[in-house]
């Protein structure tokens, strides 16, 4: 079989593989990306684009129901579910297209098939029966393989009664009753999406709160909100056992301290996280190390194996399609030898959940401020005090801000509220170039605009807000 040699083979065309690919091109290098299935991936074909289309559909739902506070009137509003998802699905194929306008463009070369390391340099693309299609040689190889839905023993999903994000996102019919397992981003996202849609919904987590990755305070803040909107929220919980039940499920659940409880829904959705597709891609016999399901990486992403790199999902937290674009073009730049080149901070990521209320943060925690042994100044501000929020008719929010109280450091950014994943990515650009709070208190916001309560909460920190 004839074999093709180029200077870098990227394994895996999502959000991490494509924009490798790309900029691989951009500085000269011959470039081959192998895809199994989709271009764009698990994020822009089921994940993080096509929910986000699913959110708006449900935002427009909570808007209808507010009409009269707007000053309009509407009578049999109704949705249909088959409609919303295909809405959705439409956004995505999109988006996919143009993922393949834009490795066309850049003469990026595209092999469909499954890839897998062969030996040093080598890689082999195979078809679904596991034949050998093609042989490719390259200098560099980047594995982007992403991730998927980690299973619990016990809650196997069957894609009708027990779902992952995947049938989530195209139900045949609306579900009145879900439990959702797991309380991340993945888990509110689909709580929030179920319930502006009018299910009940209930949210089991095992830690003692939802949203643990998050600050502490803001997770709380988000928590008073789901619970006003109807959404049940069960915290140091199990889902100890799962029972078909005629169209549905009982699941018992299992709260510290508390008697078992039997929950009847008509669908499940786990949301437990996710584990990396290292399997069958031929990391045997390599230096390559995989710890707790991803590939353990250095500053470049570079792998234990000379000359192969791991990007995105597969490679490790925080699993976010931004960090997984990020690490790819450094990862190009450095296999072109870009002097400028530096690792990437992944303190300085922002994460986003597109739930209703929305929440973003960047950095550390008031708590991890404090336990890294900075000395802190914490400024808050509430969406109630801010014009644009109050005229919006969106007032419950929170800003809040972690300084070091010696340096003026930005340390981290919490925020809950409408848009506030807009938001975060002023803290995010604010630590990037290093600012102290005196940069951002001098810093003029425009008027009336959501923003303005970010300066209000540096503000705060130093005892200088204005509207509080």
């Amino acid at each position: 079989m004839p074999e093709a040699t180029y200077d870098v083979v990227v394994i895996g065309g999502g959000p991490g593989g494509y924009p490798t690919a790309i900029r691989a091109r951009q500085l000269g290098l011959s470039v081959a990306l192998v895809e199994r299935e989709h271009l764009g991936g698990i994020c822009l074909n089921w994940g993080c684009i096509p929910t986000k289309a699913l959110l708006r559909s449900s935002e427009v739902g909570h808007l209808l129901g507010r009409l009269g506070e707007f000053g309009f009137s509407a009578k049999e509003v109704s949705f249909d579910i088959a409609e919303v998802v295909k809405r959705s699905r439409k956004v995505a194929k999109r988006l996919n297209t143009g993922v393949k306008g834009l490795l066309k463009k850049n003469e990026v070369d595209v092999i469909d098939g499954r890839g897998r390391l062969d030996g040093a340099g080598r890689v082999v693309v195979e078809d679904t029966e596991g034949r050998v299609q093609t042989e490719l040689a390259a200098r560099h190889i980047v594995i982007a393989t992403g991730a998927r839905a980690r299973v619990l023993p016990g809650l196997e999903p069957d894609g009708e009664v027990v779902w992952t994000y995947k049938e989530a996102m195209v139900p045949s019919e609306m579900p009145g009753s879900l439990l959702v397992v797991g309380s991340g981003a993945i888990g509110m996202e689909f709580a929030s999406f179920y319930r502006d849609l009018g299910a009940e919904v209930t949210v089991v987590e095992t830690l003692p709160r939802i949203l643990p990755v998050e600050d502490e305070e803001i997770s709380a803040a988000a928590a008073k909100q789901f619970t006003r909107q109807g959404i049940r929220l069960i915290t140091d919980a199990s889902v100890s056992k799962l029972e078909r039940a005629g169209a549905g499920a009982v699941a018992t659940v299992t709260v510290a301290g508390a008697e078992p409880e039997s929950i009847e829904v008509e669908r499940v959705i786990l949301a437990v996280g996710i584990v990396g597709n290292v399997e069958d891609i031929g990391l045997e016999g390599t230096r390559v190390a995989v710890e707790g399901g991803h590939i353990v990486t250095q500053d470049f992403c570079e792998t234990g194996e000379p000359g192969v790199y791991a990007v995105g999902d597969v490679a490790g937290a925080p699993w976010l399609a931004h960090k997984a674009t990020h690490e790819g073009i450094l990862t190009a730049e450095r296999i072109a030898g870009v002097a400028e080149t530096v690792p990437l901070d992944v303190n300085r990521i922002p994460g986003c959940t597109y739930c209703r209320p929305q929440i973003a943060s960047v950095g550390l925690t008031e708590a991890a401020a404090r336990e890294a042994g900075h000395e802190v100044r914490v400024g808050r501000f509430p969406y109630a005090g801010n014009g644009k929020a109050i005229a919006l008719g969106e007032t419950d929010g929170l800003i809040k801000t972690v300084f070091d109280a010696e340096t003026g450091e930005l340390l981290g950014a919490h925020l809950v509220g409408v848009e506030v994943t807009e938001l975060i990515q002023g803290f995010v650009v604010a630590m990037n170039l290093e600012t102290t709070e005196a940069e951002l208190m001098q810093t003029v916001f425009a008027h009336p605009t959501l923003s303005e309560a970010m300066h209000e909460s540096v503000l705060a920190a130093y005892d200088r807000a204005i509207h509080i």
